[in-house]
């Protein structure tokens, strides 16, 4: 028995330093090698979360030893509080329109494109959308029109047709602080046949085009209820939306303008003082993989700017996809825009919704 006692306790103690060995964690929330897990913090809206949480986080969190943790909310808010220096943000998903903000505020810390190894496999409009000094973009979109044709009583192709006169008070259009806004204003002075961009001749022909508005929208949501509810029967709004719209009102169409649809940019940036800046763009370049692009194409989460993302006929409905469409769109000087947009906002509520 005294034998038996104690092999059992030696079989106990070599059990216990196997498992001592072999540990799963550390109370410092390290691995099983006893490193500590670096923590990366990344600013973002917050939509589709489940998706991004399997299909993008947790995948990264895995192969890096790292806990990502998330701020969410809007553009403007989440690029605020870093401009405040109240927040410990290390990679921030922006719109290009406000990504400009950023860099012009020397809010963003230069990108090391050695560490993107996937930036051969992008779109050239989303290599460097706002400088080759800065991030590249992740998902490139589109700002096209939905319309219900029955409600329209007449078939849309392009950006002119908003100003024919079967859409009086039918129409919504984005409010001139949005992100889409400024491309109205681009898009107005197209239609009023300036070859180059003509800021007198836009607000003319925005201005006549006031009558027909029923809102001026800052939110989706406002579009997608003036349509459920027969308040609109056109407007322009970014692809990514049409589905849900599509859900809420069958029969609702979307068209790439025959004058050009507009991109819809949304970019990744290291920001400024980040002590994990290499970790950083690790993120960025796993963000911009076939992999994670295919997977959110299909997901209807993003349109792909990896042009080695392959999607079927079924797949790419709804999607922003190919090169006969990415690289037809037309892309905004946001450096241009951010300069003017205060005029410009001063002009829309002084002459056209006055």
């Amino acid at each position: 028995m005294k034998t038996t006692w104690i092999k059992g306790l030696l079989a106990c103690s070599l059990s216990a330093l196997v498992l001592a060995g072999c540990g799963s964690t550390n109370g410092d929330g390290g691995d099983s090698s006893g490193a500590k897990k670096q923590k990366l913090v990344v600013s973002t809206w917050g939509f589709a979360e489940d998706f991004y949480n399997k299909e993008v986080y947790e995948p990264f969190e895995k192969a890096h030893n790292v806990d990502i943790v998330l701020e969410t909310g809007n553009n403007a808010d989440r690029l605020s509080k870093i401009l405040q220096g109240s927040s410990d943000v290390d990679v921030i998903y922006l719109s290009d329109y406000y990504a400009q903000q950023g860099i012009e505020a020397g809010a963003f810390e230069k990108i090391d494109r050695s560490r993107l190894k996937n930036l051969d496999q992008i779109y050239d409009i989303a290599k460097a959308p706002n400088g080759e000094e800065y991030g590249p973009a992740y998902t490139v979109g589109q700002l096209g029109i939905a319309y219900d044709p029955k409600a329209a009583g007449m078939k849309i192709e392009s950006w002119s047709d908003l100003w024919k006169p079967e859409l009086k008070g039918k129409l919504t259009m984005p409010s001139i602080t949005s992100t889409s806004g400024p491309m109205m204003v681009d898009a107005a002075s197209k239609v009023a046949g300036s070859a180059e961009f003509n800021e007198d001749k836009a607000f003319e022909r925005l201005t006549a085009l006031n009558p027909s508005v029923v809102k001026y929208y800052s939110k989706t949501s406002e579009f997608v209820n003036m349509f459920t509810q027969g308040e609109a029967a056109a407007g322009p709004i970014m692809q990514m939306y049409v589905g849900d719209l599509q859900k809420a009102v069958p029969g609702i169409e979307f068209v790439t303008p025959k004058e050009g649809a507009y991109a819809i940019i949304n970019t990744l940036n290291v920001v400024k003082g980040s002590k994990n800046k290499a970790l950083a763009e690790e993120f960025i370049d796993w963000q911009l993989s076939q992999e994670v692009q295919e997977k959110a194409a299909k997901a209807k989460v993003d349109s792909p700017a990896n042009k080695n993302v392959k999607l079927t006929a079924e797949e790419a409905e709804g999607v922003t996809y190919g090169p006969e469409v990415v690289e037809k769109l037309q892309k905004l000087d946001m450096g241009f825009v951010n300069s003017h947009l205060k005029t410009w906002t001063d002009r829309f509520n002084r002459e056209v919704t006055r």
